[in-house]
């Protein structure tokens, strides 16, 4: 698996020693891997199902082709667990995306991570990968979900990323290779099941820059999900189809869910 065995507890990682990282601007359809979950908390615990594409959430698409994922787990009770075999392959809109599904039958919060396969983006020139992960809380314990996989890019959640309300105020730290990345830039894009119209191409990626110690904040301002993207350049270059040695993007991303209350009944 691409996690680390050595998973600990976000405050621990936080001490480490700050790390410089060049980061890659990206134009206004942003890919954003996905891995999203029918539901973020599950009051008293049962199945969840995971639905993994590689899309621009916003605009509602292009999809892209999701070739299997290289790995594909979730962290639970101390643990990783290879879920790679669960995953079966569906066709969306002529592409492939994935799907599993999950029991969770005791009380804690599981982590779903995916690292997928590289994406060759010809139109940018480099290869695209997505260190993407997301916390289902199981019987809404609230706990064990500030856990860090030790992926070479990742989010580390302030903010409990389960049971939001829209309005709530999101907070992480980009991490790279261990340590807080300062200044990192965090793209912000929701799924957009066509409910909003988005008014130019100024409003579909959020861009929030972070601050000398990597910690980042946004206001989640209506119900859906929220996927944030820290977007690193890979220290290594991968050989691309004609031949030539080309850029990696190294993607950091977590997905939260923020809520709408719903009306008391009569």
């Amino acid at each position: 698996m691409s996690a680390a065995p050595a998973a600990r507890p976000a405050a621990a990682l936080l001490a480490s020693a700050p790390a410089a990282v060049l980061l890659s601007v990206a134009p206004a359809a942003a890919h954003f891997q996905e891995i999203l979950p029918s539901a973020d908390v599950l009051p008293e615990g049962g199945a969840v199902t995971l639905a993994l594409r590689f899309t621009h959430p916003v605009m509602g698409g292009p999809q892209m082709d999701m070739a299997r994922p290289q790995a594909f787990g979730m962290w639970r009770d101390g643990a990783d667990h290879d879920l790679l075999p669960l995953l079966k392959r569906v066709e969306e809109s002529g592409t492939s995306a994935w799907t599993a599904e999950e029991m969770l039958p005791e009380p804690g919060a599981a982590i779903f991570h995916v690292t997928p396969a590289p994406y060759w983006e010809a139109a940018e020139g480099k290869f695209i990968v997505h260190y993407t992960k997301v916390v289902v809380d199981s019987w809404a314990s609230g706990e064990g979900w500030d856990v860090l996989l030790g992926l070479p890019v990742e989010i580390a959640p302030l903010t409990r990323p389960t049971g939001l309300w829209a309005g709530n105020l999101f907070r992480g730290v980009v991490m790279a290779q261990g340590a807080p990345v300062p200044f990192a830039e965090v793209e912000v894009e929701f799924v957009n099941d066509g409910r909003y119209t988005i008014p130019n191409d100024a409003f579909s990626t959020q861009v929030i820059k972070a601050d000398a110690n990597g910690t980042f904040a946004y206001a989640m301002p209506f119900p859906g999900w929220w996927g944030f993207a820290a977007l690193t350049e890979g220290p290594e270059k991968m050989r691309a189809p004609d031949g030539s040695m080309a850029p990696v993007e190294e993607g950091g991303l977590i997905w939260v869910k923020a809520a709408a209350p719903e009306p008391a009944a009569d």
